[in-house]
């Protein structure tokens, strides 16, 4: 069993449950702990890592560039939408395709992205939660606070909204991942009084409690916020780009908007429709269960490690 290194950007995640459920023995690190390629190289020295996964084709996957483990990449969304778009990061993100073993694409629209690009692969502020009221209609976004999550697309259309409706509120959940654009929100969503960060547990509950979970992002590349939310049988309000159009079937699975108006009237139609209310949460739990399946999800990447295996014993 190879000593795997998770080369990742938060503290935690997943796929080392899925590994070690199996017997392999995990240790994850944060990307921005390092600077360079070199510094990784000394770690897997030190530490005789035998493969390495890595989260984020430019963030986690340039720190492997001549790795002298087999490695693999999984894709973040915002390395396809986003990073492609500067011409250094696409140089350095398809170098590291081609040292990969395998890339992981959530969504078949990503791999068809990275497809395009690099040919050779054609394989986190605070929340508020209101007093119950009997008709209380609590909308929840659970993003990080960063300018690609756009947590700020709704807010002039539900103050107005909550003005004429006061038992309309949103909810803004996450962490502050940039300082300076989480000062600019808190000043401008100040009169909304949403108040510190939250453990999952927590964010799952109100979640649960919840009329809605919205994602406004300006790109994505799978929101596990929305995929929870379906697990969740909560309805999901959603920003039409093809990151989560790639998961949400309008009006079958969820609910899709192109601006600030017709997200406030597919609200008010899902509010005074319970029918199709029912009909999306029990849509998105069959799609959730169908396509994101825990244990098929832990089979998918015990598979791949063992690609990583093959090619230690080789």
């Amino acid at each position: 069993i190879p000593q795997i290194f998770m080369h990742v950007l938060n503290p935690k995640h997943e796929s080392e449950d899925h590994l070690e459920a199996v017997g392999h023995i995990c240790s994850l690190k944060d990307a921005f702990g390092y600077e360079n390629p070199s510094e990784i190289a000394n770690l897997i020295s030190a530490e005789k890592f035998e493969a390495a996964l890595a989260i984020h084709l430019y963030k986690g996957g340039r720190l492997l560039q001549g790795s002298r483990i087999p490695f693999g990449i999984i894709f973040g969304g915002t390395d396809i939408n986003e990073d492609v778009k500067h011409e250094e990061k696409h140089r350095v993100m398809g170098a590291v395709l081609e040292e990969a073993r395998f890339a992981v694409a959530f969504t078949e629209k990503m791999k068809e992205l990275a497809a395009a690009e690099w040919e050779a692969i054609v394989v986190k502020i605070f929340y508020w939660i209101p007093q119950d009221t009997e008709n209380l209609r609590l909308f929840l976004l659970i993003c990080g606070l960063r300018r690609v999550k756009d947590p700020l697309y709704l807010v002039d259309v539900f103050s107005e909204w909550h003005r004429r409706e006061p038992h309309i509120h949103l909810v803004i959940i996450g962490p502050a991942v940039s300082w300076g654009f989480f000062l600019l929100v808190l000043i401008y969503v100040y009169s909304h009084r949403f108040i510190l960060e939250i453990p999952q547990d927590d964010l799952h509950a109100a979640a649960k409690r919840c009329f809605a979970v919205v994602n406004s992002s300006i790109s994505e590349g799978m929101s596990a916020a929305i995929l929870e939310a379906m697990d969740l049988d909560v309805p999901v309000l959603a920003r039409n780009i093809p990151g989560n159009a790639a998961i949400i079937q309008h009006k079958v699975t969820g609910l899709l908007f192109t601006d600030p108006q017709e997200f406030v009237q597919l609200s008010k139609s899902l509010m005074n429709d319970p029918t199709l209310e029912r009909e999306i949460v029990t849509k998105a739990k069959v799609y959730v269960k169908k396509h994101h399946s825990w244990d098929c999800e832990r089979e998918a990447y015990q598979n791949l490690v063992l690609r990583l295996q093959c090619s230690v014993d080789q």
